[in-house]
């Protein structure tokens, strides 16, 4: 059984100079473009890990949002660990604009946001698809993917 607890904090106030940490979706600077890359080649590192519900790392497997999690977490990147947040929190892509390193959400089976992967290029992006299976590359050409595509979003 997984219990969600909040707790309340008082603000913390940063010393005089101090650099902030990065929020949700905010990294240390680096150029986009070289984020974009090491993304995609953090996540194609994973390639062949077996699915695993709730897993987010090589060690455990992963689940889709586990491997996005995952791989933006290997840049310094703080993101919600379901798809579900990931979805809302998102800088919204349009899907025609599709840059590696975005993300691709998946409608499978309702209307609630069910699947993320990693946008790679060439209509290509790289996911855990399902029990059973392993991290691999998908096509949003394929019909299956290009009827549950949802929308597209960035942390980038």
């Amino acid at each position: 059984m997984l219990v969600a607890a909040g707790c309340a904090q008082r603000p913390v106030v940063p010393a005089a100079g101090a650099v902030p940490e990065p929020g949700w979706g905010e990294s240390r600077p680096q150029p986009r473009r070289e984020q974009r890359r090491q993304l995609v080649a953090h996540a194609e590192r994973m390639l062949g890990q077996p699915y695993r519900y709730g897993g987010e790392s090589p060690q455990q497997g992963f689940d889709c949002s586990g491997l996005v999690y995952f791989s933006h977490r290997q840049l310094g990147i703080e993101l919600p660990r379901t798809t579900r947040d990931q979805r809302r929190r998102s800088r919204a892509v349009p899907v025609q604009a599709l840059q590696p390193g975005d993300l691709v959400f998946f409608d499978l089976s309702d209307t609630k946001t069910r699947h993320v992967g990693i946008y790679i290029g060439g209509g290509r992006f790289i996911h855990a698809p399902t029990s059973g299976k392993r991290v691999s590359v998908s096509s949003l050409d394929n019909p299956y993917w290009r009827r549950h595509l949802a929308g597209a979003g960035s942390f980038l």
